[in-house]
């Protein structure tokens, strides 16, 4: 079976960083399109990171310039790299993942999910 498990989160400072990792199981990660999601209380999930199989990315607005998504194919691990984190980052953040999409930015298009790990940015 296809398996995402998500770790790295935690309780930092505003400014602080953190380095969140996604570990995939039953597929080939590098043939992927893969991408970070994150979700609080009473709001609708939300795109924050996506790469292609041809390492081609996308931001939402809000995180470009602080948030890098990258991946190790040989270790088949996705990362999302959070730089000067704000209270506004605080989420759970989801990895997600589908064989290839033309809407790399919506939620809908990703078949596979991990549990979601807790990222808490206190002001």
């Amino acid at each position: 079976q296809v398996r995402l498990v998500e770790s790295g989160g935690g309780l930092v400072q505003a400014g602080d960083s953190l380095r969140l990792s996604c570990v995939v199981s039953g597929r080939t990660l590098s043939t992927s399109t893969v991408a970070w999601f994150r979700q609080v209380p009473g709001k609708e999930r939300e795109f924050v990171a996506s790469a292609t199989s041809s390492d081609n990315k996308d931001y939402v607005d809000s995180v470009k310039g602080r948030f890098t998504i990258s991946r190790d194919n040989a270790k088949n691990t996705v990362y999302l790299q959070m730089n000067s984190l704000k209270p506004e980052d605080t989420a759970v953040y989801y990895c997600a993942g589908v064989l290839r999409t033309s809407e790399p930015n919506r939620a809908q298009s990703y078949w596979y999910w991990g549990q979601g790990t807790q990222v808490t940015v206190s002001s």
